[in-house]
Formats: structure tokens, C-alpha cells, sequence
């Protein structure tokens, strides 16, 4: 039996894609490695939203091209994802390589590693394929929380983006389709989902169909908590915001990608609002769901961005004071009209924004989360935490991590915890 290992770069929706792929490998007899060094099949998912993930994979690749060479092994090596299908053959440089497949090709895959294993030098697959969005659905088994994907592509054009040459046009799934998917979750065991999409809020291209959607899910017998990401601040109308106020089931966080304070550099990425709307959709928010924690992105270095401009986004940050932010510095993407737009940063001023924006976010997330010390929270329980051989993993319905000293036949349920300690990542007690 072959066994294969995949290394996953990237956001969620690539770790869900990995998992699915495991699944399917699984199913067709494959083992799977938990090691590098156990395997015989490497594939590398990759992620091109940022240059720093994609030299990550291609340095990964180069090292184990040079083990393969040197050993004068048969190991397989493949890349799939967003990198795979934006440079296709083009990764077949490296005579170490063997299978390239895009991003709507994934459950092709235990077919192409059987003609790899039989003889055959090298398969690239980086097609368009109708009705792909519907081929990610296999779990892994065991899970208390599972990623449910309801849609691929993107149809935004924001400028500094890649994903919609990588991921394609939007294409959703049938809300009958995700549910029965849910159900059969729950009946393993599953009590939280978070539905995915590149754009999740644009689910289904009609207003309020998104809406639907959660609500069609709220009404899952045995589910116990909603979670969706990656939105888009347009995605926000009056009837998502309502939901968060309706819908039970709906956990008590939003993640609300702003990338920018400023008005001149929203309008340069074509994000669609400007800074009032978004702030309107936070207050609307707060206002329907009392409590509600606030996560967000933000790009700094953007072309042509100004000491003004970097100074009116780290105001929004100090303004809307999030629970937890994510700061990354503008990364050239090609293909895409932010790479070549005149007023390009050098290296050292966006690291300088990316510090100071991040000292600003961390400011915040530890005091939201220093005023919990003392406080008694729910949480759900999903597993063992790396921080300890006695130590617990669970998460608020507000989506923060707590740790605590346990047992791991508490998986998968809710528990009151007290909490005793904060950082800005993490909040840690006891029952």
C-alpha cells in the first residue's frame, strides 16, 4: 500500500481541500503518511495569495527533489492548489515533479496516482471543469468541527488579488446539497460547522440567498454552532445582520476583511466601500449581537499608500478596537493590475506599517480578552492542544481559543471554564 503525505500552504479553504483529498485516498486505498520521511507519494497544496507561500512551496519542492535525486528514490512528487494551476506545466521543470492539478481537478487525483504508480512519467490537470464546486465533500472521520465548502471562484476585482484566475468564475452549491452534507457531519459526530467560500456572502449571487442558506442550516437537529468565512464587507446587508440577531445557532463572531482605512486606497484596490460604510456595517452589528467579537485583514504597503493613508487605517484599527486582526504587507501578485501600478514600497516601510499595525491589534485583542480573567465561558471542546500533554483545545462561540488541563474523551463537548490567564492568541483556565 502507498502512502501519501500533503503539506498544505494557505487559508482554510486549501485545508479543507487537503482533507477532502485524503478522503478520497483513503476510499481508493492509499494510506496516508503522517510523516515525510513515512511516505511514498509528497503533494504540496499550495496557496498563491501571497509571493512569500509560493517561494515556501518551491523551496519545499526543491529540497525534496534533492532527497529524491541523491536517494535515486520512485517517490512521487506533486504540487495542487492555486500555484499549480496559475503556472501548470510550467512546475514541470523540475524533472523531480510528477503531477500538477489545478484547483477545480482535486478529485481527480487518486486516479492520476494510480497511473504514476503504474508507470506513467508525469500528469498536469489544470482544466475547467462545470460542477467542481460539488466534488469537495468527503471528510476525514472524527471531527467535532468540520469545514463545509458551499462555493468556489470569485467574481471580485479587487487589484491585489489572484484568486479569481486561480479559483475561477463563482460557482455554488445547492442549499438542499450542503445540508445533506451537514446531516451526515452531525450523524459522526460533528457539532460545529464553518461553511467556505472564497467570497462565502456572495453564496448563490442573489440577495439573501446566503441568508437562506444559514437558515436552512440553523434547523440541522444536533448541530450546535454556525460559523462562515471569508466574507466580504458588501456581503453585510441589513438581513445577514438581522440573522446574527435571529439565528441561534449563528456563533457571535464576524470576520469583517477591511484592508484599508483609507477612502483613496479602497477605491485603488476596488474594494466596493468606502471607510463610513464599513464602519456603519460594524456599528449595525454590535447593535444586533451585543458582544459580538470583530476579527478583520489588513494590507499594508499597498501602492501609492501614504503616511496618511497608513495613518487613517491604523485610526480605524484604534477606533473599531477588534478582537483580533490579521496584518500582512503587499505582496506583488502577477497578473494582477496592483503589480504594476506606479508608487511601489520598499520592503523596509511596510514592514515598519505591518509593526505598528500589529501593535496596535494586539493592544486591543489583549485587553478583550484580559477582561475575560475571572469571567466563566462556553466552550467547545475540539481536542487535544499542542501546548501540553495534559492540555485541552476548545473555542468560545466568540471563536476564541482556550486551554485548560483535561481529558481527551471531553472532545466534542460543551464545557464551562473559568478562565485565569490571557494573552492576545489565547485565554487559559479550568472547569
Amino acid at each position: 500500500m502507498k502512502k501519501v503525505f500533503i503539506k498544505t500552504y494557505g487559508c482554510q479553504m486549501n485545508v479543507r481541500d487537503s482533507e477532502a483529498v485524503t478522503a478520497l485516498l483513503r476510499e481508493r486505498g492509499y494510506g496516508i503518511a503522517t510523516t515525510e520521511t513515512d511516505a511514498d507519494i509528497i503533494l504540496l497544496n499550495t496557496c498563491s495569495v501571497r509571493d512569500l507561500a509560493e517561494q515556501r512551496a518551491v523551496g519545499k519542492m526543491n529540497g525534496l527533489a534533492h532527497a529524491k535525486k541523491k536517494a535515486k528514490s520512485g517517490l512521487i512528487l506533486g504540487y495542487m492548489g492555486c500555484m499549480a494551476q496559475s503556472r501548470g506545466a510550467e512546475l514541470l521543470k523540475s524533472p523531480a515533479v510528477n503531477l500538477v492539478v489545478g484547483t477545480q481537478r482535486f478529485h481527480h487525483i487518486p486516479d492520476y496516482l494510480d497511473q504514476l504508480v503504474a508507470g506513467k512519467k508525469s500528469v498536469v490537470d489544470v482544466a475547467d471543469e462545470a460542477g467542481s464546486e460539488s466534488a469537495v465533500k468527503h471528510h476525514e472521520p472524527g471531527k467535532v468541527t468540520a469545514f463545509v465548502s458551499i462555493m468556489q471562484g470569485c467574481d471580485m476585482a479587487c487589484t491585489f488579488c489572484i484568486v479569481p484566475a486561480t479559483r475561477g468564475a463563482e460557482r455554488s452549491r445547492g442549499i438542499p446539497e450542503i445540508v445533506e452534507e451537514i446531516h451526515k457531519l452531525v450523524d459522526t459526530g460533528v457539532k460545529e460547522v464553518t461553511l467556505l467560500g472564497q467570497i462565502v456572502t456572495s453564496y448563490g449571487r442573489k440577495k439573501s440567498e446566503f441568508v437562506k442558506l444559514l437558515t436552512a442550516v440553523n434547523a440541522v437537529s444536533g448541530l450546535e454552532r454556525i460559523r462562515f468565512t471569508s466574507p466580504h464587507p458588501q456581503g453585510f446587508g441589513d438581513d445577514l445582520v438581522a440573522a446574527y440577531r435571529d439565528l441561534e445557532k449563528l456563533c457571535e463572531h464576524a470576520h469583517l476583511p477591511a484592508q484599508s482605512g483609507s477612502d483613496r486606497i479602497l477605491k485603488l484596490m476596488r474594494r466596493g466601500y468606502d471607510r463610513a460604510k464599513y464602519l456603519k456595517i460594524i456599528e449595525k452589528l454590535r447593535a444586533a449581537r451585543p458582544g459580538i467579537a470583530l476579527t478583520t485583514d489588513i494590507i499594508v504597503g499597498f501602492p501609492g499608500e501614504t503616511e496618511e493613508d497608513f495613518a487613517a487605517t491604523a485610526e480605524l484599527l484604534r477606533e473599531v478596537q477588534f478582537d483580533q486582526g490579521y496584518i500582512f504587507k503587499y505582496s506583488k501578485r502577477r497578473d494582477t493590475p496592483a503589480a504594476t501600478m506606479p508608487g511601489q514600497l520598499p520592503d523596509a516601510v511596510k514592514e515598519e506599517r505591518n509593526q505598528a499595525a500589529l501593535e496596535i491589534v494586539n493592544a486591543a485583542a489583549l485587553c478583550h480578552n484580559t477582561r475575560l480573567i475571572g469571567e466563566t465561558v462556553g466552550i467547545l471542546v475540539d481536542g487535544r492542544s499542542t501546548k501540553g500533554a495534559k492540555r485541552m483545545l476548545g473555542r468560545t462561540r466568540t471563536n476564541k481559543i482556550v486551554i485548560f488541563d483535561g481529558y481527551e474523551r471531553q472532545a466534542g463537548q460543551l464545557l464551562p471554564i473559568k478562565i485565569e490567564r490571557a494573552t492576545t492568541v489565547a485565554l487559559y483556565g479550568n472547569e
